[in-house]
């Protein structure tokens, strides 16, 4: 078998990046406003639900599944999904809002002249506890309809 075929057929990779792809398309929809969609949050950060949860719950609940929830594999997982949901709500949160008040900064000081700074701070990084917990939960749900 090639390295492709390997590839698409590794169950738990694909129920992980559909983890992934199911928070992005959730989140253009909920930010839908009537006109059109939002094709950006497809690919972007931040917002309802946090697709780094998603995308790590969906795979660590995946390996339990496939290799046992008593494994090395899972516990692994586990622990690194902890740490990147820790992240998304803390670190990068912080990040976001700090992007938010230098944006403001910027504003009010040089009267809203981003050419300076060549551009505005990007806000949205990281999550509120509930979106990472949305994220989570909908990974879990993902990884229970695909091997249960």
């Amino acid at each position: 078998m090639s390295y492709l075929q390997q590839l698409i057929s590794n169950s738990v990779l694909i129920t992980a990046l559909i983890g992934w792809f199911a928070a992005q398309v959730l989140k253009m929809i909920l930010v839908w406003d009537k006109k059109k969609f939002d094709f950006k949050r497809i690919i972007g950060s931040g917002g309802m639900p946090s697709s780094h949860s998603s995308f790590v719950m969906a795979l660590t609940m995946s390996i339990g599944f496939t290799q046992g929830f008593d494994s090395v594999a899972f516990a692994i997982s586990a622990v690194m999904s902890f740490v990147v949901m820790y992240d998304a709500a803390g670190v990068r949160r912080s990040a976001g809002q700090q992007a938010a008040i230098l944006n403001k900064l910027v504003e009010s000081v040089m009267n809203a002249d981003f050419s300076k700074t060549e551009k505005r701070l990007k806000e949205l990084l990281g999550h509120t506890p509930i979106e990472v917990f949305a994220g989570a939960i909908l990974g879990v749900i993902i990884a229970i309809i695909r091997y249960v």
